[in-house]
């Protein structure tokens, strides 16, 4: 019996390649975003061998973009905008309007229309926020004054690109692609789309940011894991149709509503967690779909053009950002750093160069221009930054020679602690068991909101992945007493647990484990101890049993008194 396979076949050659260029591009240590583009080229018709249906690309793109909006906006942070808004807004808006000039004069150029070009200079003009975020972790930048506006600038970027979302569909005819209003006024187009805009964004606000988290509330009262996680894609792709059906919007604007009501809730952690195995697959297919459209050939045919793509990408925005940095009186060390943060564009360049196209307002050329500077810069991104490194390793030694010299402090004062990894749920509680017995903690943690609390509860605590030789460092294990790992990752601790060992052997190493099997990987990675929490979960409940009547023995002339759960 014949079947059609092609979905399968894309799926599972998306993947297996995007797989391996991925890791391809993690060793040269660049970002695995160059490695899945890679992989779409490689199954796109524009080179030899298989070749992925091209009419299921596009769908699989719109799912990717559908949950990549979600993550947005599940990690949208006001508060983090609010922080920086004197510089991060007027400075974000400012740079895309330069990067956007830039961009159309060159579309300009090259014979463009006028739409195609200021298309072709908006997509240009925001950065990714997958490279940025990891260049600015990998450098422990987070949480700095120059971590925290270009984390705010590229807030302000991600709004603007939603805005125009929004908006380029309804100006589509005024820009000199598909007319999709049948020839109605330029004001009209926009009259219609603001009121279906804002009565959509009403009823998200007045109904939705009730209604949602009173459904994850209800799942996840049933304390079905695969419920919760099906409800929280089932939210995200629902409200995404329902807002493209209903009131005309696209897809990605209903996506990112439906993650920001979700941040609010106090499910947003365990949303953000269960739905981000899909979202990560979902978003390499769309950066795989996105390489199957993209003829490399224009590399070769067009350099110049390339060349000057990837110019106003690496130098001709990140100038601008450069000098409103300084404009607004902050150090060059500062606006050097949101400089070469900019200099990479990626995930909304994609989603709006290929509206673009399916518009016909950009032209086939355009997206291929594109998608070769993002290339480019992406691939660029680390150098500029190693650069930058160098430049800031000098400036503090120059500094330091001109200041008398002092004992170094390591950023961490203290000795003999405990390194808790995670603050989770099982993270927090043992944090508190050990704080109320006096054991001094360092608490290493990824997620912004669990540092807080951490730091909140007057705990030492760093920011980032303890796979990060960096974030290890700043705990000091060196210096440590014991290590205990209290996520759920199991696989992932071994090989941390391994490298804590080579750097402190007498270090203690306690993990949490789910399977026979999980502990003997701990085991075998230098753990001391491995607990595997439902065997612990048992021996606590059969002595509460044997410690409550009728089990428990009967002392001579006692009442026996029931003992109290917890």
């Amino acid at each position: 019996m014949p079947h059609d396979i092609s979905l399968i076949s894309m799926l599972c050659v998306g993947f297996v390649l995007a797989f391996v260029f991925g890791l391809i591009a993690q060793r040269l240590r660049l970002s695995p975003l160059v490695g899945y583009l890679v992989a779409g080229i490689v199954a796109g018709p524009y080179t030899p061998g298989f070749v992925a249906d091209q009419a299921l690309a596009p769908q699989l793109a719109e799912i990717g973009v559908i949950l990549l909006m979600f993550g947005v906006g599940l990690h949208f942070s006001l508060r983090d905008l609010m922080a920086v808004k004197a510089i991060a807004l007027p400075g974000a808006i400012a740079q895309i309007a330069v990067a956007t000039l830039l961009g159309l004069a060159l579309g300009e150029y090259l014979g463009w229309s006028h739409g195609a070009s200021l298309m072709f200079g908006l997509a240009l003009s925001v950065a990714s926020t997958v490279v940025l975020l990891r260049a600015l972790e990998d450098r422990r930048l987070i949480e700095s004054e120059r971590g925290r506006i270009a984390v705010g600038w590229l807030i302000v970027e991600d709004l603007a690109m939603v805005l125009a979302l929004v908006l380029i569909p309804a100006l589509s005819g005024a820009l000199g692609g598909q007319d999709a209003d049948g020839g109605r006024s330029l004001s009209g187009t926009l009259l219609v789309t603001l009121l279906k805009v804002g009565a959509f964004v009403a009823l998200m606000l007045l109904v939705g940011r009730r209604v949602i988290p009173w459904i994850l509330e209800r799942v996840a009262g049933t304390g079905s894991r695969e419920l919760f996680t099906l409800g929280v894609l089932a939210i995200a792709m629902g409200v995404a149709f329902g807002a493209a059906e209903l009131f005309g919007v696209s897809f990605a604007l209903g996506a990112f509503f439906a993650g920001m009501l979700l941040n609010e809730s106090e499910f947003s952690h365990k949303a953000a967690a269960d739905s981000l195995p899909l979202r990560d697959a979902f978003a390499v297919l769309f950066f795989v779909s996105v390489g199957m459209l993209f003829d490399p050939a224009i590399v070769l045919e067009r350099p110049l053009e390339v060349f000057a793509t990837f110019l106003i990408i690496v130098f001709g925005k990140s100038a601008a950002a450069w000098a409103i940095v300084r404009l607004f009186g902050k150090p060059n060390s500062t606006a050097l750093t949101i400089s070469a943060s900019l200099a990479q564009i990626g995930e909304f360049s994609f989603i709006l160069a290929g509206l673009g196209l399916s518009l016909e307002i950009l032209p086939a050329d355009g997206h291929a221009l594109i998608i070769a500077g993002a290339l480019l810069s992406i691939v660029v991104n680390p150098f500029i930054f190693t650069l930058l490194d160098r430049w800031q390793a000098r400036e503090d030694a120059r500094a330091a020679a001109l200041r008398p010299p002092a004992p170094k402090v390591p950023p961490l004062d203290v000795d003999g602690h405990a390194i808790l990894i995670g603050y989770g749920r099982v993270g927090s509680q043992l944090a508190s068991l050990l704080q109320a017995r006096g054991v001094p903690l360092v608490v290493v943690e990824e997620d912004v909101d669990l540092v807080a609390k951490a730091r909140q509860a007057g705990l030492l605590a760093v920011r980032g992945n303890v796979a990060s030789e960096a974030v290890m460092a700043e705990a000091l294990p060196a210096r440590a007493r014991m290590a205990i790992f209290a996520i759920p990752r199991a696989l992932e601790a071994g090989e941390t647990i391994a490298r804590l060992r080579q750097i402190n052997p007498e270090l203690s190493i306690l993990a949490r484990a789910h399977s026979d099997g999980e502990v003997k990987h701990l085991l075998a990675h230098g753990a001391d101890a491995a607990v595997l929490a439902e065997r612990e979960l048992a021996y606590s409940l059969s002595e509460m049993v044997m410690s409550t009547p009728p089990y428990r023995p009967a002392r001579a002339g006692a009442t026996p008194t029931p003992t109290a759960p917890g």
